[in-house]
């Protein structure tokens, strides 16, 4: 299955749908990888604070694919904020993963409360000149944030991963990645504890094409531009996540599920919630 990609600012090319490994630890993680890659994905999710590293680093040594066929994503939480922590961060995570370089790099959260994304950012620039890193880029970041973080530093963010799903769409955010070449990925892209996938909207619509409400919801991301990274452990799930490249939404469709929004954030506390 060739799965499409989706550029960042930087030239490199992320492909446009990948598995979130979240919350997976080290013993489950890598059989599960290799089922993911056997199923097509080349786009894999990872971070320092999920205690899965190694157990995706092993999954993917067992797979057999080769490292550079494949776009490895971490995250240096709160730990390594500040001047120059993320060095040892970023060798602790490619130690962890057992490879030479991951494909993109990412502050989980801004902690703005520290006051140190920016000093952390000016880090994860210098990182990038050392081949350990091809790309770098944010997590859980507002415009706000970005504002701030731009106007002190060199590098704009590849990526911004938010919580995003139909229930949840952030307009403001994703309008903002638009007008400054950030890529949004979605976490959580399929509702987190929520019924978005009994909705009737999404029911209609998955009967049209003959597909499920999730894989609508997969396509709504990809219609938006957007790079969903979906979890499942379920061989069949992870199989059907991938498939959603065979059909497209009207933008009538595409409205219709934007509309789901219930027009109230989630607040995410990261001290809780391992995303």
């Amino acid at each position: 299955m060739s799965i499409p990609t989706v550029t960042l600012n930087n030239g490199v090319q992320m492909p446009q749908i990948g598995l979130g490994t979240w919350p997976l630890k080290d013993h489950d993680a890598a059989p599960v990888m290799v089922t993911a890659i056997e199923a097509g994905y080349r786009h894999i999710d990872t971070a320092y604070r999920y205690g899965n590293q190694r157990g995706v680093g092993q999954g993917v040594r067992d797979s057999g694919i080769a490292r550079e066929e494949l776009f490895i994503t971490s995250k240096l939480d709160g730990e390594f904020q500040g001047q120059d922590r993320a060095i040892a961060g970023l060798d602790e995570c490619l130690r962890q993963l057992q490879m030479d370089y991951v494909d993109l790099l990412l502050i989980h959260w801004p902690l703005p409360q520290r006051n140190e994304y920016v000093s952390t950012w000016k880090t994860f620039e210098t990182l990038v000149a050392t081949g350990k890193v091809r790309s770098i880029g944010v997590s859980n970041f507002t415009p706000a944030h970005l504002d701030h973080l731009r106007a002190e530093t060199t590098i704009c963010p590849a990526t911004n991963q938010i919580q995003l799903s139909p229930r949840i769409t952030r307009p403001d955010q994703v309008a903002y990645g638009r007008a400054h070449n950030i890529v949004t990925v979605s976490w959580s892209p399929l509702g987190q504890g929520s019924d978005l996938l009994s909705d009737p909207t999404l029911a209609a619509i998955a009967q049209k094409y003959g597909k499920t409400a999730a894989q609508v919801v997969l396509r709504w991301n990809i219609e938006l531009g957007l790079v969903p990274i979906p979890k499942s452990a379920n061989p069949v799930r992870l199989t059907q996540n991938l498939d959603v490249f065979d059909f497209g939404l009207t933008p009538a469709e595409v409205a219709a599920i934007t509309a789901l929004d219930t027009g109230a954030e989630t607040r995410v506390d990261a001290d809780v919630v391992g995303h």
